[in-house]
């Protein structure tokens, strides 16, 4: 059974739960209704009937439980790329494993969170996500570091392989690069630099064929691990 939550027009960033404990799903709305410019459009309570919301709302951002009875998170979450391509997905989670911190990436997910977090800190999360930042959960992110192993042994490797990438980047591609680690979408990176958002893309584009990528959060990662970017 799906609850459908009428909410003001003013809320912007429209948001479907899917999580199968009922009192999680009422402490969430109610929570995120009291943040502006969040509208909790519908909730779920399994992956089939938040699917099905999902493609007919096609909302901004989903907040998905893993371990659902059925269609798990993981599976729900790679399966929403294809129904609402510009929906994003954050992991809202007890569970704190690294296979499923990386499995969680590479299903398509921009946020990963655990379920101790505070309303304010997910509300701002949400909100970052929703722009086209990325998401990890300081307890779980030196987790996701793993999702790229370095090499063992880079003096065998031909020049075609991704060695030295700092030295391959430009001095403005490390500009970008920075500002990609940092969360900032596209328009936001344009803005910040003075150039237009067609240029930024080509950067990032760039970025992800020198790093041999290809997501922005696989390059924010990659840029942390190997001290490309510092934070």
């Amino acid at each position: 059974m799906n609850q459908t939550v009428n909410k003001p027009i003013s809320k912007d960033i429209r948001v479907i739960i899917v999580e199968d404990y009922k009192l999680t799903r009422v402490g969430l709305r109610y929570a995120l209704n009291e943040i502006e410019n969040i509208n909790v459009i519908a909730e779920a309570q399994n992956a089939e009937i938040g699917l099905e919301l999902i493609k007919k709302e096609q909302p901004d951002v989903v907040l998905m439980d893993l371990g659902l009875p059925g269609i798990n998170g993981l599976e729900a979450t790679a399966k929403i790329q294809n129904i609402s391509p510009n929906t994003k997905v954050i992991i809202l989670t007890s569970h704190d494993r690294e296979e499923e911190v990386i499995a969680s990436l590479g299903s398509g997910a921009s946020g990963y969170c655990l379920k101790d977090i505070d309303p304010q800190t997910l509300s701002g999360v949400i909100k970052n996500v929703a722009k086209g930042a990325c998401w990890i959960d300081s307890n779980v992110a030196h987790l996701a570091l793993k999702f790229f192993p370095k090499p063992e042994n880079t003096e065998i490797m031909g020049s075609n392989n991704c060695t030295d990438t700092k030295s391959k980047l430009t001095e403005r591609e490390n500009e970008v690069l920075k500002l990609l680690v940092q969360g900032k979408s596209n328009t936001q990176i344009a803005q910040e630099l003075i150039v237009s958002v067609h240029t930024a893309k080509a950067h990032v584009c760039s970025i992800l064929q020198k790093l041999c990528v290809d997501d922005r959060v696989q390059a924010a990662v990659k840029a942390i691990k190997e001290g490309i970017v510092s934070v």
